[in-house]
């Protein structure tokens, strides 16, 4: 499981929310393991789970992804501004991490940068955003690939967002890209500040897929020809606006709720078993600035249920 966030929702601030979010999924999630605490899962069976910690000192992390050879691979943006970014490989078996590829643009901002990180067979594709322009900077916001030693720009989505601007109102002009899903023909992106889905071609090519409201896409998981997406939800956060949807690419693209009821569900993931997980980072804080955390050791892995809600995993999680 990997992770997944943003108007008022869709400013800044709710894009740095989705960091902290995603990086306790890397230390939390990639090391569960069959233990102490039972919960049910989405199909009605049991599911057994301990926390032990895998790894520590990334900083800046948010996506990761398991590779080819099963370890798993980390985006690390870095602290701060000037931070250059890098993945990070992290083996299962005993959590020395050590530097995959790095070179990636730094941040300009305290959030972005290399944001989530993906494989098409072999090769490696991250996700880069919030260093262009609109911000200060002077590198792409898009998806780079990694071509021994160094990275090229794949997709250039900053510069398609800047010449589709969104639906929706917006501070910055090319977007807050969060999370990168592989499909079939291509990647699907989704913009948590443009609150919409952007599919990316084989050849780099940026189209829109769906645009919403101001609902701040975060996570997606694709299985059986099915999106799902989670929803943080706008401010003050909600747990009615916490959800995981489904669509199917086809046109018209309907969208369903699939489960809701906790606040800032961050990131959706399919299980091998079958069964649906969801992350949230915590209990709402209330009627706060976009971007404002939640409580503290509220944070929870979820399972998506028969009756449209979310089955608790694991509990009282937070980044430490």
């Amino acid at each position: 499981m990997q992770r997944a966030l943003r108007t008022r929702g869709s400013r800044w601030g709710l894009t740095r929310l989705a960091l902290v979010a995603s990086a306790l999924v890397v230390l939390v999630v990639a090391a569960i393991s069959p233990g102490a605490t039972a919960a049910q899962n989405g199909n009605g069976g049991k599911h057994r789970m301990s926390v032990t910690l895998l790894a520590h000192g990334l900083q800046g992390t948010v996506g990761s992804t398991i590779g080819p050879d099963g370890a798993v691979y980390v985006a690390e943006a870095g602290t701060g501004p000037g931070d250059a970014g890098r993945i990070t490989r992290i083996d299962p078996w005993n959590g020395k991490a050590t530097t995959f590829a790095s070179g990636l643009p730094a941040r300009v901002i305290p959030l972005g940068g290399a944001i989530d990180v993906a494989f098409v067979g072999s090769t490696m594709y991250v996700l880069v955003t919030a260093v262009g322009p609109d911000v200060g900077g002077t590198s792409v916001d898009g998806i780079y690939r990694f071509d021994d030693p160094g990275f090229t720009v794949f997709a250039d989505i900053g510069a398609w967002a800047v010449a589709n601007p969104p639906a929706t109102p917006f501070d910055l002009s090319m977007g807050v890209q969060f999370a990168l899903q592989p499909v079939a023909d291509g990647f699907l992106v989704t913009d948590g500040h443009h609150n919409r889905v952007l599919h990316v071609s084989p050849a780099g090519e940026v189209t829109q897929l769906i645009q919403f409201d101001n609902i701040v896409p975060t996570g997606l998981a694709v299985a059986h020809h099915k999106v799902f997406m989670s929803e943080a939800g706008p401010v003050p956060y909600l747990p009615a606006t916490g959800k995981v949807v489904a669509f199917r690419r086809s046109a018209p693209v309907k969208v369903r709720d699939v489960a809701t009821g906790y606040s800032l569900i961050t990131d959706v993931e399919c299980g091998g078993d079958g069964g649906l997980y969801a992350l949230s980072q915590g209990e709402s804080p209330g009627d706060v600035e976009p971007g404002s955390p939640a409580l503290p050791d509220s944070g929870r892995l979820l399972a998506v249920n028969r009756h449209g809600g979310f089955s608790v995993l694991l509990d009282k999680l937070n980044l430490k």
